[in-house]
């Protein structure tokens, strides 16, 4: 019997994840497209296979926000990772008025990347797993018509929704790309910007990805990310599907992150913000198909209060020397 190939096993298994990843992104949007428990993913009563299976890092199933308004400005939450994106982005993004350019756009982020970027009109901008288009339009609003954003995705269902988006915003200077972010369909040293929002977390080859951001940007050229760590978690959390697609369980820590960033090449690297997640964060993050651990709830309320502290939306920035 021939040996295993540990290379192509990874690479296998790194494809598999990405396909779930795919359709599960694919299901969150369609559900939102319907409103189906709001633009940030299902109602809280759904069935925990449908719950399972469209999570996202602001769509798994959760209640409403405290103030109404999916993806809106609420800072508190009901339990609820459907206001995840409207608690980060309120408190660590701060969208504010940027936010009108693209009203409705669904956000599946933790954060608004370009906050306090420097980005210039006339410059080149890559956003990595770009989604429906929500920062894509808003960096094409600030690089101007002599600037270009390209957006990659691999999801075709995104990249349908961001190229209407985009024309219907009216930008001609947007690109949506299909591909994958650790393979970047984009040429060497021909980016100004690199820009993510919760998404590299998602990898299943981080250092590839890591190395691609190094690889597309001018010399100068800077990066901000934003992003879900962790610290640590107990082990059922980390093999569960659904908290892996709502962005917990495939999460590096921030030491991790920053030692990635800086192993390829990157300079400069620093983490300018962070906002951790509370208990109510957490439970909404990765409350699926508890029974099926064999753990009572108040086990699991105690494995919460564990993780409480140790999940974070940070910001890191720096550039390619």
């Amino acid at each position: 019997m021939s040996a295993v190939d540990p290379i192509a096993s990874q690479v296998t298994e790194g494809d598999a994840v990405r396909q779930e990843v795919s359709a599960a992104y694919a299901r969150a949007l369609e559900r939102a497209k319907r409103g189906a428990g709001g633009c940030c993913g299902p109602a809280a009563e759904e069935s925990v296979e449908s719950s399972a299976s469209s999570s996202s890092c602001c769509a798994p199933a959760a209640a409403e926000p405290a103030n109404g308004g999916c993806c809106g400005d609420a800072t508190e939450t009901l339990g609820a990772a459907a206001s995840i994106a409207s608690a980060t982005t309120s408190e660590l993004a701060e969208y504010g008025e940027e936010r009108g350019a693209a009203p409705a756009v669904a956000s599946f982020g933790c954060g608004n990347p370009l906050a306090f970027a420097a980005v210039k009109p006339g410059e080149t901008v890559v956003d990595l797993g770009s989604g429906p288009g929500l920062d894509l339009i808003l960096a094409a609003k600030r690089v101007g018509p002599s600037g270009l954003v390209i957006g990659v995705d691999m999801t075709d269902a995104m990249i349908e929704e961001a190229r209407r988006n985009a024309a219907r915003a009216g930008f001609s200077n947007i690109e949506v790309r299909k591909g994958i972010i650790e393979n970047l369909p984009v040429a060497a040293g021909t980016v100004d910007w690199v820009i993510s929002n919760c998404v590299i977390n998602l990898s299943p080859e981080k250092p590839r990805v890591f190395a691609e951001i190094a690889r597309v940007l001018r010399p100068g050229g800077r990066f901000r990310i934003s992003d879900i760590v962790v610290e640590s978690l107990p082990d059922w959390i980390r093999s569960n599907a659904a908290a892996y697609a709502a962005c917990v369980a495939g999460a590096i820590s921030e030491r991790e992150y920053i030692a990635g960033l800086e192993s390829a090449g990157l300079v400069d690297v620093e983490v300018e913000h962070r906002l951790v997640y509370s208990v109510a964060q957490i439970r909404g993050l990765v409350d699926h198909d508890l029974k099926s651990h064999g753990l009572s709830r108040d086990a699991i309320e105690g494995a919460f209060e564990e993780v409480a502290g140790n999940v974070w939306s940070a910001y890191f920035s720096g550039k390619k020397a």
